[in-house]
């Protein structure tokens, strides 16, 4: 048990990851919205939201990534199978731009997958894949709750005085 515990975190220590994600939409009255993220092997995360809720302003923020944060983001990416996923049948985008895409290398394998938004599992229920497009769509909460807990955490959280 442990052993092979120890033996797994090695080798997802040493592979190399990439993740990249967006999400996104252009409006004639609002423009082009979005939510994107990159993850580099390095540890560096860069992260934008550009969007006009209320006349908001495009933030953007980049930081560095622990090797324990990374070591979880490859867990993460693992777990989820999505690897070995593949989008031909999932929501083709439709016109107005509105979608979101998935980038991840890892290792030796590198995968780009891009899809309409999925508004719900109802969404991901009545698609022609509905099992590729559940790996996907339950990754993708994943990973964004990752990232904006870390960027939360390292932005907004004061130090002990």
């Amino acid at each position: 048990g442990l052993a092979l515990l120890f033996a797994t975190t090695i080798i997802m220590s040493e592979e190399n990851i990439y993740v990249r994600y967006y999400v996104g939409h252009r409006d004639p009255a609002a423009g082009h919205e979005f939510l994107e993220f990159e993850i580099k092997s390095t540890g560096k995360l860069r992260y934008a939201n550009n969007s006009h809720y209320r006349n908001e302003t495009m933030i953007r923020k980049e930081l560095h990534l622990s090797q324990q944060l990374m070591d979880e983001l490859k867990r993460i990416v693992l777990e989820s199978n999505i690897l070995n996923g593949d989008d031909s049948n999932w929501p083709e985008p439709p016109n107005d731009n509105s979608k979101q895409e998935l980038e991840i290398v890892y290792g030796n394998d590198h995968i780009s997958f891009c899809t309409a938004k999925i508004g719900s599992l109802l969404d991901v229920q009545s698609s022609k894949d509905p099992e590729g497009l559940r790996a996907f769509y339950y990754l993708v909460q994943d990973i964004k709750c990752y990232v904006l807990s870390i960027i939360s955490m390292h932005f907004k959280i004061k130090p002990i005085q």
